[in-house]
């Protein structure tokens, strides 16, 4: 697979706590010349990058990050304020203590909400598969799916763990065939990037990739 192939799938992410405006200025602008099929950056800067990219660029960013447990009021603010802002792509972190408790009712009444919120934008919802169980991750395949968001996501990867194999694969097996997958965390190489990909993934979240193509 050709690497400008796999970049047209990639969300070249920034997410870290220390990011500055010069670094994310930065990664949109290798975006652009590597052709990503977004930036995801904190909804600190979506303003600032909207107003530097245009439509230049997709912007993605993130609500509820990196823990989830912010209450479904404040994601819904966050959400409408981000695409107020100028963000194309939500990626919402669900509440993982709900999934404990076994709340799949509330999981999927948040998700229904910030998807009303989105209108029209991409809606992906992150469950952090490293903290969860198989039957837990199946379920989640399922209130995903009848909530109507449009991508599933693996990671934040500010947890103990990002993307793997079994669970792209397994979130191929499980979600509705409107839902798109997402790898996100830990994503080293071009080739790991093809398996996920041949697994089912169609996006992939990561900074590493265009790293190693600057590197040549």
């Amino acid at each position: 697979m050709e690497r400008k192939e796999i970049f047209k799938i990639v969300d070249h992410t920034l997410l870290a706590q220390t990011a500055t405006w010069e670094e994310i200025r930065k990664i949109c602008d290798d975006a652009v010349t590597y052709g990503t099929a977004s930036v995801c950056i904190p909804p600190s800067y979506v303003k600032q990058a909207y107003e530097y990219l245009g439509k230049e660029k997709t912007i993605c960013t993130v609500i509820g990050f990196p823990n989830g447990y912010n209450t479904t009021a404040v994601k819904e603010f966050e959400t409408k304020d981000a695409i107020a802002n100028g963000a194309d792509e939500i990626d919402m972190v669900i509440n993982l203590g709900w999934v404990k408790d076994r709340r799949y009712d509330l999981i999927e009444q948040e998700i229904r909400v910030l998807k009303a919120a989105c209108g029209e934008k991409i809606l992906k919802v992150i469950i952090e598969t490293c903290l969860l169980t198989q039957e837990e991750k199946i379920e989640l395949c399922k209130v995903v799916t009848a909530a109507g968001a449009d991508f599933i996501k693996t990671s934040t990867g500010f947890s103990t763990a990002g993307a793997t194999f079994d669970d792209v694969q397994l979130f191929a097996e499980h979600v509705g065939k409107e839902v798109k997958i997402k790898a996100a965390g830990g994503i080293s190489s071009f080739d790991d990037a093809e398996k996920f990909i041949s697994l089912g993934a169609s996006r992939l979240g990561t900074s590493r990739l265009v790293k190693l193509a600057k590197q040549e």
